[in-house]
């Protein structure tokens, strides 16, 4: 591996039903090619429901959500009281800056899993039916009007393996130029 950056995994989530949350589990199974065994997401394509309607054959690149945990003492400041699994995040992260990340970046969680980076959550609409206001502090603009997102990045599964709150995540930055996240 490259730089070694690292971080460790606070909690895991998963649903099978298309909830705004996520409960935490003790553990989660990732499956190459597939993303989080009995979550709601995973598959080889799409399974955002508003993705589907669209598009239902475009390749599943939101297999895995990860949010660091530092975001929720972030948003107390702001009001909002939220906690793992409430954004809907598979793995809740601490000790590393996610949104940093350049797309292709390996997160290697646990023993085997890893998760190939490809790009940020793009906050929608459900987030203020979750807590009113939300969204816009979690997509904002800052002072020379660049769109901030701040709730997560995305990646699919390129490594099978367990998951599990106290594992270590390990940072693989791509070769070459890196490039920046963008909404996927």
């Amino acid at each position: 591996m490259s730089e070694q950056q690292t971080g460790s995994v606070v909690a895991v989530s998963r649903d099978d039903k298309h909830r705004f949350s996520k409960p935490v589990v003790p553990s989660i199974r990732l499956v190459a090619g597939y993303g989080i065994e009995g979550d709601s997401h995973a598959g080889s394509t799409t399974q955002h429901r508003y993705l589907i309607r669209t598009d239902p054959t475009r390749a599943n690149l939101t297999q895995v959500h990860l949010v660091r945990s530092e975001l929720f003492e972030e948003l107390a400041a702001d009001g909002f009281e939220v906690s793992a699994g409430q954004l809907g995040e598979n793995i809740t992260t601490a000790g590393l800056d996610l949104l940093a990340l350049p797309v292709g970046t390996r997160l290697h969680l646990g023993a085997d899993a890893v998760v190939e980076v490809t790009g940020l959550r793009d906050p929608c609409s459900m987030i203020d039916k979750f807590q009113r206001g939300l969204k816009g502090v979690l997509k904002s603009r800052d002072d020379t009007g660049h769109i901030l997102r701040r709730a997560g990045i995305m990646g699919v599964v390129v490594a099978d393996g367990t998951v599990a709150p106290g594992d270590p995540l390990l940072v693989e930055l791509p070769a070459g130029d890196h490039i920046p996240l963008g909404v996927v």
